[in-house]
């Protein structure tokens, strides 16, 4: 083989095995260079956690490089000047890359392809992001299904493409530019704890086995936010420090909680697949009748959601969960959700960019194609009269009051059967517990049977 030099820009791929862009350079070029851009269009819209998340896997990918001899090249900028720049820097003939969904990301990769291609130099990109590639599940007519269980159906049937195999090409030693320092730990979630509360691809190894351990049980658990029942992995695969197809393949199909474990990845390819089909998604209603929609966007009333002290105890308790730590129990996610779109009628688009700005896990299509189904307005969405009662969500899928009580702690003194419902308490009872409504903690901020006939009436009225 001819010495040649190519470039892996990685973005959301922070690893370097089951990698097919590492891969594919690594066997076809006798020199690679690893390459990551910190974009500031990017980090501007994140919130400090996460980026400071994103730093600690960047920085243990680059020690990751240094093990087999090389370093991470970082640049900090608009990476449709940088790539081509340095690429042509560095004349490597091939800049490979895993491709993302989002309009962002594809009319940026557009541009720097354009770029490249000018000056002779290929690109090469590969979906290591996902489990399979967009195009590859189709109907019978050989279109996207817009209902996932026919696209399921398909998904859990198809042959993987096959990925390549790495080759044994010299790493670069260019560390380039300096992260950018950030103040603060390296964000890990409830139970994480030794390996699994390392950066990069060795803690996100090391939390998978944490979530085989409780796959068995995922089915049953996964609704119950007071406990660690779900995975817990949805960062890793944002970050690509574990690639979907790892993750699908340890876990396995052997029992029912495994295979509805796995089931998950496959909603994660199907709202990649729409997003790339359809990336008006992130702007606008996939029915479009419901563009119409009169939303009240009371901004005082957003700021109480996005604060937890909207008086639901359920929703206050997951608002605050993630405003602490960056994530939030996906049953909760869809209670708040609900209740922002349905009971408090703000347009569903607020509440996708403040949990995209504030999540660790934030990924585009993923948000998106979740808010669009509680706000009924997508594909295979829940039925628009579907209003998630907060008091009800509460009372099954955290009956004993503990996980309000651990982010609501000013209600931790009611029992029970009354924790869900404050104002529904006795005088007594609340003081007792330490607890004047209106002070201590808010009274409910809307009614729930009042704003439950007005949201229906809206859609009802968009419907006609």
């Amino acid at each position: 083989m001819a010495a040649t030099s190519g470039l892996v820009w990685f973005r959301r791929d922070l690893r370097l095995d089951d990698n097919p862009a590492w891969a594919a350079a690594t066997a076809e070029h006798t020199n690679v260079t690893a390459f990551f851009v910190v974009d500031p269009a990017l980090f501007d819209r994140a919130s400090t956690p996460r980026i400071r998340r994103l730093l600690g896997d960047v920085t243990a990918l680059d020690a990751a490089l240094a093990e087999h001899g090389g370093r991470l090249l970082i640049r900090i900028g608009d990476p449709r000047v940088l790539v081509p720049q340095e690429a042509s820097r560095l004349r490597v003939t091939a800049v490979h890359v895993n491709h993302d969904v989002t309009p962002y990301a594809t009319e940026r990769d557009e541009l720097v392809k354009s770029a490249l291609e000018a000056n002779g130099i290929e690109w090469v990109p590969e979906w290591g992001t996902l489990v399979h590639e967009p195009g590859r599940i189709c109907t019978n007519a050989g279109s996207l299904s817009q209902v996932f269980t026919p696209f399921f159906r398909v998904w859990e049937r198809t042959p993987w493409t096959p990925w390549p195999s790495s080759g044994d090409a010299t790493i670069t030693n260019d560390p380039g530019d300096a992260l950018p320092e950030l103040d603060g730990d390296y964000p890990v979630l409830d139970g994480e704890t030794g390996d699994a509360a390392v950066a990069g691809e060795r803690g996100a190894l090391a939390r998978l086995d944490l979530a085989v351990a409780r796959a068995d049980s995922y089915d049953d658990d996964r609704n119950t936010p007071s406990i660690t029942g779900t995975s817990q992995l949805s960062i890793d695969l944002r970050f690509g420090t574990v690639s979907p197809r790892r993750v699908a393949q340890i876990v396995g199909e052997s029992t029912a909680g495994r295979a509805a474990l796995v089931r998950q990845l496959a909603w994660r390819d199907w709202y990649a697949h729409l997003l790339i089909a359809t990336p008006s998604l992130v702007e606008q209603p996939m029915k479009p009748q419901y563009a119409a929609l009169q939303w009240r966007n009371n901004d005082a009333e957003f700021a109480a959601w996005k604060n937890g002290r909207t008086g639901y105890p359920f929703v206050d308790a997951g608002m605050r969960q993630l405003r602490e730590t960056g994530w939030m129990h996906n049953r909760v996610r869809m209670v708040t959700a609900s209740f922002l779109v349905k009971n408090l009628l703000i347009d569903w688009r607020r509440g996708e960019r403040y949990f995209r700005h504030v999540l660790l896990d934030a990924d585009v299509p993923q948000n998106v194609g979740n808010w669009q189904w509680v706000a009924g307005t997508g594909p295979d969405a829940s039925p628009y009269n579907r209003v998630f009662n907060p008091v009800l969500q509460s009372q099954r899928f955290d009956a004993g009051g503990d996980y309000i009580r651990r982010w609501v702690p000013e209600l931790a003194g009611l029992d029970a059967s009354a924790i869900h419902e404050p104002w529904n308490v006795g005088p007594l009872e609340l003081a007792a517990a330490g607890i004047e409504l209106g002070t201590d903690y808010p009274e409910p901020i809307v009614d729930l049977a009042f704003s439950r006939g007005r949201v229906l009436d809206a859609y009802a009225a968009v419907k006609r």
